[in-house]
């Protein structure tokens, strides 16, 4: 008996096998499917807005502001790139801006790795008390601290200059900085720090010659965290500069909205030729960096 509902099974098994895989490799190939086209869709949705930018600046202004709206223009205008560029300084902005960020990211990517490193390898009273105050931070607005800041920054003397936009970032560089950084660390082996001693390294030995080199990922991705929000700051020269040969970008730009035309209309073509322009660098960074930064983001996020 036992032999024939033996039999009974493997030939039920044998016949129902194939179409229960047919089956189920069609429900696989229908999910993926309808994955694939809501990443699309999205993908549109996204990319519309930078498009829409990018052939808004090859407009006519009578194009520009025709209802319905012409997203593809009639003809595309290329010398408004050179307008834009030619009618501020343009140039002396872009090298302004560039000043800013290098020296923005240099001072937070050096001074949140001592912090973070402290956070992550040294056992000390206080250390965690000290950590959660530091995230605790991250909750309060910029707009809080803005006028306290103006009011040091004014006692110094340091108005109508570019200290007060990267001296900053050389104590600590943020609480976000610091918390990648130390995430990261905390996944590298204390073997490797063990070794180092071994070997005659000190304390801050060991963090460059030992931690930096095996944290590129996360270096990577607070790098472009850092080169993002120097180059888009709008709010800080926008307080601390008044003359207009020391301008970034991101300030640069409001003059095409302060330069109305003969019919009382925005330099809307210019002003978006010169968004493209200042936009650019910052996409050429990430797509460059785009595997250390989904690298290190991930990776710092393994052990808390």
């Amino acid at each position: 008996m036992s032999t024939t509902m033996g039999s009974t099974v493997q030939r039920s098994v044998v016949t129902t096998g194939p179409s229960f895989l047919g089956r189920q490799s069609t429900r696989t190939t229908a999910s993926r499917t309808l994955f694939y086209v809501l990443a699309v869709v999205l993908g549109l949705l996204f990319v519309a807005p930078f498009v829409f930018a990018i052939t808004t600046s090859l407009k006519t202004p009578a194009e520009i502001y025709r209802y319905p709206p012409q997203w593809i223009p009639s003809r595309f205008l290329w010398e408004n790139y050179a307008t834009a560029w030619t009618m501020v300084p343009f140039e002396r902005w872009m090298l302004n801006t560039v000043l800013v960020t290098a020296l923005g990211m240099i001072g937070q990517i050096c001074s949140a790795s001592l912090v973070a490193y402290s956070f992550a390898r040294f056992d000390y009273k206080g250390r965690d008390t000290l950590f959660v105050i530091l995230l605790g931070t991250m909750i309060v607005p910029s707009e809080v601290t803005i006028i306290p800041q103006f009011l040091i920054f004014k006692g110094l003397g340091w108005l109508d200059t570019y200290l007060p936009l990267v001296v900053p970032s050389y104590f600590g560089g943020g609480a976000f900085t610091i918390f990648l950084l130390r995430q990261f660390f905390l996944t590298l082996p204390r073997e490797l720090d063990d070794a180092a001693e071994i070997d005659g390294a000190g304390t801050l030995r060991i963090l460059i010659q030992v931690l930096i080199p095996l944290s590129k990922p996360a270096l990577a991705a607070i790098g472009i965290f850092s080169f993002v929000g120097h180059w888009n700051d709008f709010f800080g020269p926008l307080i601390y500069l008044n003359t207009k040969e020391l301008f970034t970008i991101s300030l640069g730009l409001r003059f095409f909205q302060q330069m109305p035309e003969q019919g009382g209309n925005v330099l809307m073509h210019l002003l978006m030729s010169a968004s493209v322009i200042a936009t650019v660098p910052v996409i050429v960074l990430f797509f460059s960096l785009q595997r250390y930064f989904i690298q290190g983001v991930v990776m710092s996020g393994i052990k808390g």
